[in-house]
Order: C-alpha cells, then structure tokens, then sequence
C-alpha cells in the first residue's frame, strides 16, 4: 500500500529571499491538515533550508504530536563529510535537531559521483548499520540520483541497504540520464522498499506548457494537470511512499486530494502522458528542480535555482507575454549579499553538486545576456 509522505525541503517562507525564515505557522497548519488526512511519513535533511529545516520538523511535529504517531525519515549529508570523525557528531546533531532518539528512516543523501568522496574514502554504510544496531535506526537506505547500473552496483556490494529514495516521474521515466524507469526495476530486484521523490520534477509538472495542458483536458476537461502526476506514482507497483514537496498549504491540500483520489493509468493516458512529455522537454529551458544543492556551495552567493526559475519561466511564456521575470530578476538583483548570473566565476563547484547534471556557469551566461540589460533596467 503505498503512502503519501510530506517532504520538508521547499517548506513555505516569511521571506521567499531568505531559506531559513521558515513560516512555521503555516507548516503547524501543513502538518495538521496532512496528520488530519491519515498520513504520518516526514522527509527533512540535515542541510534543508540551509540548515534549519530538520528544526522546523521539530517544532511543527516532535513538539505537538506523540512520538508513536509519525514516522520521520533524514538523510546523512555526505557533501560536507571528508573523514570519519565527523560521522558521530553529525548524527547526535541530527538527533538534536529533530527532537527525537531514533530515526524510523536514515539514509546516506546523493549517493553518487557527486558525493564519491564521502561514501569511498568514509566507510558510510558500516557507520548507519551501526547505529541500526544500537537502536538509533529503525530502517537503513540512500537516496540517488544515479543511473541504473550505478544503483545495482551499490546494492550488490551493500546488501544490507533496505530502502532506495529515487527521482520517480512520467517526465523522467524513460530519460537517458536519469532512467526512473530502470532505476525502478533495479530496486524491485533486489526487493528493497522504493520511496519516490520529485513526482512532480520540482513544479514543472505542476505547471506545464498551454499545448501540453490542452492535450491533457480534452482527456479529462474535470481533471488537474497535477493529478495526471499523481497517478503515475500513486497507482504504481512496488512503491512505498510518494514525497510532496508543498511549499504551501493549498499546494498540500490539492497533493492529499489527488492521491486520495488517484486512479491507474490505461493505455490511452500512457500515450498521453508520453506526448506530453515531449512537448514539456521542447519548452524546458534548463532541468533544474530547484533542490538548491548548488546554492550552497555557491562562493559568489547567486541563489542559482531562483534565477533559473525566472529563467524557465521567461523562456516559455516569452518575453512579450510576460515580463514579470525580468522585472522579479531585477528585484531579487537589488537584494543585500546575493549574487547575480555575471557574477559567475567558473569555479564549477556547482556542477559538482547537480543531480541533474546541468552545466550551470553556461546557463548563467545565458541568463545574464537575458536578464542583465537595459529592457530590464540594468545599466553599464
């Protein structure tokens, strides 16, 4: 039976510039609304909201809910971890964090060639199965963006791994480069738990293209665009929970909704939905899901997956339909301590952290030819 989960990682703001100014009013409601419905699965990180989000958790859940009644699921950050002294600290930080004694679901975050430094130098896995021993893990996994055969790999050599978060959606299920579909498979065949992540590929399929939309609603004229995702992963076999990522009450609401109400795909929906897929990949300008890995390791401080948003946004409603993300490029330019797209440096430390593989310093130049110029009120 699978569940609906409430991830944490886009959780709504007091100020929309500023990730740790968390709305915890608004999540106390979230969270209620979501236990209210009959779930009770919680997805944060150590490094969500840069840093603050497994707080947020704390306060909204562990502080007003009894411990048997939710389940919480965090990651390990391997990005920051280069040695195993660190392992101990971090976890007892986590634990602090999110106000509790154990972890129902513990997994080791972006397990991939990102991330290699970590989980090759460190010995990561003995680390998580110890503390399953000692009680402080109920369930033990990780969390990729690889491919398939990466995936099966990591299986092979960590047996003990029982769960896998994969990116699962109708727009990446027969990607070369992410291969949903494949990765799927491969975690069916080693018979581990499947939690699925970005069922809605961080909006896009929340917010598709007039042309693809038009397909979809001479189909179904009563039907969301947002459902048409949902049953994808909702009705699919062998999978555990399916994340939302809401960054607002009404967007949790409508979320509830269509799993609640998610019925299985027939063959003529599938072809749909294949169409469509091709009509969103023509519009889509740049893949980022705004997961916002590269704006932490970001030295010139560009809030990379706002701008790329704008970006998007801009590329497929046109500037002549729509200009107000240049004007919001402009606004968001104006800010204290952020950086712009010409403010860039190459270094590629972003590309390092990019599950979806994006060469973000070129995108940047593209931006910045955009949206740096006089149209939008920049000047020399």
């Amino acid at each position: 039976m699978t569940e609906l989960g409430m991830g944490m990682m886009r959780l709504p703001l007091i100020d929309e510039n500023d990730q740790t100014s968390i709305d915890i009013e608004q999540v106390n409601e979230m969270v209620d609304t979501y236990m209210d419905a009959g779930f009770n699965y919680f997805d944060t990180a150590y490094i969500y909201h840069e840093g603050v989000g497994e707080q947020a958790f704390k306060k909204a859940v562990v502080e007003r809910y009894p411990r048997e009644s939710y389940k919480i699921a965090t990651k390990l950050p391997l990005f920051i971890i280069t040695e195993e002294s660190q392992l101990e600290p971090i976890f007892a930080e986590q634990l602090n964090n999110c106000g509790v004694d154990y972890f129902d679901y513990y997994m080791l975050h972006n397990v991939s060639g990102f991330t290699e430094t970590a989980w090759k130098n460190v010995d990561l896995f003995s680390f998580i199965e110890k503390k399953q021993k000692e009680g402080k893990i109920k369930h033990i996994g990780l969390s990729t963006h690889g491919n398939a055969e990466f995936l099966e790999e990591l299986l092979v050599e960590h047996p003990k791994i029982e769960f896998v978060l994969l990116q699962i959606n109708y727009l990446d299920w027969d990607d070369e480069g992410i291969e949903s579909r494949k990765c799927l498979e491969v975690a069916r065949k080693y018979n581990k738990e499947v939690m699925v992540m970005e069922p809605y590929k961080g909006g896009f399929l929340a917010d598709v293209p007039d042309e693809a939309e038009k397909i979809m609603k001479e189909c179904h004229p009563d039907k969301s665009v947002v459902s048409w995702a949902m049953r994808f992963v909702a009705t699919m076999e062998d999978v555990n929970v399916v994340l939302t990522g809401a960054s607002t009450l009404e967007q949790l609401e409508s979320n509830i909704y269509e799993f609640k109400n998610a019925e299985p795909l027939n063959d003529e929906e599938f072809k749909i939905l294949k169409e469509v897929s091709e009509i969103i990949n023509s519009n889509i300008t740049v893949d980022c899901t705004k997961c916002r890995y590269c704006v932490d390791s970001c030295p010139e401080e560009i809030d990379i997956a706002k701008i790329f948003d704008l970006y998007n946004k801009h590329k497929i409603l046109g500037s002549d339909d729509w200009s107000q993300p240049g004007n919001a490029y402009l606004n968001y330019s104006k800010l204290d301590g952020v950086g712009i797209a010409s403010d860039c440096i190459e270094c590629e430390s972003c590309i390092e952290e990019c599950p979806q593989q994006i060469n973000i310093p070129e995108v940047l130049k593209d931006v910045a030819e955009t949206f740096e110029t006089e149209g939008y009120g920049f000047t020399d």
